[in-house]
């Protein structure tokens, strides 16, 4: 049983603070409660009434006859401590505090709302809020909200932190008949937040598609894993708040989050294969989308109208936002002509003209449905005095309910209008047709659908831990930060004092140096070779621009003594207290039509490193003029962020400018990615720029700061990479090598081929059912997996898979589920127990109490295995089963 299925399922609630005064939270959730249906026991709590709203009540909480679910604490914040504490004492295990006073101090600066999290803590207690609207449970009947609207069933489930967001929510699906599977009002998420709530929502039966309002989350590992569990088996739609740094400051101020940037949370909201949705107009439109129709198979649109002028507004929505337009092909271009007038357009968009019947929409579109270029269609109509509205919509209905090809494509519509078209609307959303109101919108919501099918394809990359790359240098590396770090804790470099460590990772960084006057910059001019660039050193003028700071192009001793005391001359009398530091002495790049880029990475203090790449330039924002990437990367996911970079003009490419090989830069950022991984002390490094032309990126300038670091590297990820530390070799029984390393993604044809080879037999008793071919769907669950809360190891000989362990850890760590499989024909090697040792020791490295598993009596040849390994066999012959089960708290179990 989940932990929160007592919250999300409950049987009996207790409300604290019951009132029988209208308005009042008490009364008002007493009546929610009563008014929903609920069919378990409620107890209403208050010792100056003998019975609110008709139901019996209890004077304080140790007269209650038994221990609710649920219990509801509807009082001021200054009674919250002694009721939290008579909860515990009584055994609840889940509070929902409604008040949001509960940050005042006490004498020791100690807030209401942090004892109570320590005595809940203490205890066992599980606490959603304070700030919380309540619950809404349309399944089961139970409304435990402030709220002054209901909801009725329906597949959606939405989980927000704004109370204000949850009741706007409400009013808008009570209006469009969109019902929910549970409502969950968050509050300031000092317990229960989006983590547990997901994995909880994520396999739960009523639920097909989930809705986040974030203010921000505190636990980016915990959120990003299972934000990318739950997207693998639900739709997720994503609103978050704070765009701009004021309004990430103001949300700071809401929910007492961290502040973060807005593209930070962009990045981790498409890492994890959500979609996010910027406004609530926007997300009203992607529930209705995303609520009523299929997985979208392909991004290609084709646009249906009668009216030129709104399909044209809809065409430039499609490109401005990266779209498809679909290409007719010839043969369908014939049919259409021999069933419309000749004036139609005879191209995507298809305007069938301003008379178009219902007829004419009909046959045109049973044209559409045969071609191989389309992927989705969408269908507008603009108000005519020849076509019914409702009659057209009603035959489009008809007939796409009646013809199995409908179903392979995503259909979308647009009535444009109001009066005459609200009818027809209707009918649309009655018959699970998505609909919309203006071209706009129906192009924005056939975007969203595009986005996250983009998105789901970023949740199946996994990047591994490292790239190649030689270990020697790696080494050199780490002994390079560990000698600028000897004389001090956190230090600041320059480009000229980082060349070691950039070369390292196989950067191209220029010859450097620093001069303290015009004639050791002569000197050292002369030892790089001409031409030059020379550029003020000095920590106390930010922009070497204000005093013209920079002299490229210096070709000659004479042109190198001239700029050298000019920039001197200029700095003093500019800024004649600044620290100068002498001149940067650099080789020229070949900057003709080269691209400045700025690459720059940061410790974000809920994600922990990040990777900005934007524009070059004096006057670039970090929040606003850049794109961001979360390591690790790979290729694929680089590719991603530089294609974001240029749709949303982070980066602007030039006119007559040589464009640079998105390919090369792609690999440039894993490299990045890399050296971010492998040195946890690297707090920030700035590139600035980066020059990039063809396939060469060259490192201009470079600020880096270092900074100690101890603990577990990779903690500090918000995404766990591929763990290459896990990999091992082992020689069986015979001799022969085995590599044992955890699963990849593209194992999957490796994956399917192991399958082929284990006998039906073998299958039912790993699965306990007759098992057919494994589809695409299967084999990527089982090979495209959270390494943070699932390993699968693997046993690979000569590039084939013979075996394979797995071991499942529920959310709260608390036991973790295995299962071995060894290709029939390889058994008897030992490899069975190599690959259940490996599920055993990561369990036990991760902290998990148990590790437990399940077979068949019969399977003599597993239970022995397990017994060897220490496991206790609990064998139930009525049942079919033998139990398997090994704590992991003793450091000694085998």
């Amino acid at each position: 049983m989940n932990r929160l299925t007592a919250l999300l399922n409950p049987k009996s609630v207790a409300v604290i603070g019951a009132s029988t005064r209208a308005h009042r939270a008490g009364h008002v959730v007493m009546k929610n409660l009563l008014s929903g249906g609920f069919n378990g026991v409620i107890m209403p709590v208050n010792p100056r009434y003998s019975s609110v709203c008709g139901v019996f009540a209890y004077p304080d909480i140790q007269t209650l006859p038994l221990t609710p679910d649920i219990a509801i604490l509807c009082t001021h914040a200054s009674r919250n401590i002694e009721l939290i504490q008579q909860l515990a004492d009584k055994g609840v295990k889940f509070t929902i505090i409604i008040s949001s006073d509960m940050y005042s101090r006490d004498e020791h600066g100690e807030t209401i709302n942090a004892r109570c999290q320590h005595i809940a803590k203490l205890t066992g207690m599980r606490i959603l809020g304070p700030n919380s609207l309540g619950v809404i449970l349309p399944w089961v009947n139970f409304n435990g909200s402030f709220s002054p609207t209901t909801t009725q069933q329906g597949s959606i489930a939405f989980i927000s932190q704004s109370a204000a967001v949850c009741t706007t929510i409400l009013d808008w699906a009570n209006d469009k008949g969109i019902g929910f599977s549970s409502f969950i009002s968050l509050g300031n998420a000092s317990d229960v937040d989006f983590p547990e709530l997901l994995d909880y929502l994520s396999v739960e039966r009523h639920t097909s598609a989930i809705l986040l309002y974030i203010d921000s989350i505190r636990d980016a590992r915990r959120f990003m894993s299972a934000a990318r569990a739950a997207a693998r088996n639900r739709r997720i739609l994503v609103v978050k708040s704070g765009r701009t740094l004021t309004g990430t400051r103001a949300t700071h101020q809401h929910t007492g989050g961290l502040e973060s940037f807005d593209i930070v949370y962009d990045s981790a909201i498409q890492r994890a294969g959500m979609l996010r949705v910027y406004t609530m107009h926007e997300l009203f439109a992607a529930v209705e989308t995303l609520t009523h129709t299929i997985p979208l198979r392909g991004e290609r649109l084709a646009i249906m109208t009668n009216g030129g002028g709104p399909a044209i507004m809809a065409l430039d929505t499609l490109l401005e936002r990266g779209g498809k337009l679909a290409e007719l092909e010839p043969p369908i271009i014939e049919r259409l002509n021999s069933v419309l007038p000749a004036s139609w357009s005879r191209n995507n968009p298809i305007d069938i003209v301003g008379d178009a019947n219902a007829e004419r929409y009909i046959v045109t579109l049973n044209a559409l449905l045969d071609s191989q270029n389309i992927d989705a269609i969408l269908i507008m109509l603009s108000p005519s005095a020849i076509a019914d509205a409702d009659e057209t919509a009603k035959g489009i209905i008809e007939f796409i309910h009646n013809d199995a090809r409908a179903k392979k494509f995503n259909i979308l519509t647009n009535w444009s209008g109001e009066q005459s078209v609200h009818s027809a609307r209707n009918r649309f959303t009655q018959a699970g047709i998505p609909t919309y109101r203006t071209p706009e919108s129906a192009v924005s919501a056939f975007m969203h659908l595009v986005e996250y099918r983009r998105n789901q394809k970023q949740l199946m990359e996994t990047p591994t831990t490292t790239e190649t790359l030689q270990r020697g240098h790696l080494q050199l590396a780490h002994q390079w930060i560990h000698d600028k770090l000897r004389l001090a804790p956190r230090v600041h470099l320059e480009t000229h004092q980082i060349k070691p460590l950039l070369r390292a990772y196989q950067f191209d960084v220029l010859a450097t140096y620093i001069a303290i006057d015009a004639s050791e910059a002569v000197h050292l001019a002369n030892q790089i070779g001409y031409p030059v660039a020379l550029k003020l050193h000095s920590p106390d003028i930010m922009h070497k621009s204000d005093v013209q700071g920079v002299m490229l192009n210096l070709r000659n001793a004479q042109e190198v003594a001239s700029a050298a005391q000019a920039i001197i001359d200029r700095a003093e009398v500019s800024y004649p207290g600044a620290l100068l530091q002498g001149l940067q002495v650099q080789a020229m790049a070949p900057t003709t039509g080269a691209e400045e880029l700025r690459v720059k990475v940061i410790q974000d203090p809920i994600f922990g490193p990040v990777i900005l790449l934007g524009q070059g330039g004096s006057d670039w924002r970090a929040h606003s003029d850049a794109v961001a990437g979360l390591p690790p990367l790979n290729t694929t996911l680089a590719r991603y962020m530089i294609i974001r970079a240029l749709k949303q003009n982070k980066i602007r490419l030039q006119k007559g400018h040589a464009q640079f090989e998105q390919t090369k830069l792609a690999q440039f950022l894993v490299r990045l990615s890399q050296m971010v991984i492998e040195c946890p002390q690297i707090e920030v490094l700035d590139i600035h720029p980066l020059l990039a032309v063809h396939e060469h990126f060259t490192l201009l300038d470079v600020d880096l700061t270092l900074c100690e670091f101890s603990g577990d590297a990779q903690s500090r990820l918000a995404i766990r990479p591929y763990p290459t530390e896990l990999i091992s070799e082992w020689q069986d029984n015979k001799g022969d090598n085995v590599t044992f390393r955890p699963i990849l993604p593209e194992d999957e044809p490796l994956h399917a081929d192991f399958i082929r080879h284990v006998t039906k037999d073998d299958l039912y008793k790993r699965f306990f059912n007759e098992v057919g071919e494994f589809n695409h769907e299967a084999l990527a669950n089982m090979t495209q997996i959270d390494y943070d809360r699932e390993m699968a190891f693997v046993a690979v000989q000569n590039g084939n898979i013979i075996g394979v362990s797995r071991a499942l850890i529920n959310p709260e760590n608390t036991n973790a589920e295995f299962a071995i499989l060894i290709r029939s024909d390889l058994k008897g090697r030992g490899l069975g127990r190599q690959l259940l040792e490996r599920a055993i020791h990561y369990c036990r490295d991760k902290g998990t109490t148990k590790i437990s598993g399940m077979t068949m009596p019969s399977n003599q040849g597993m239970i022995a295995l397990a017994k060897r390994c220490g496991f206790t066999v609990e064998i139930y012959l009525e049942d079919g089963v033998a139990e398997l089960e090994l704590p992991l708290q003793d450091s000694q179990a085998r």
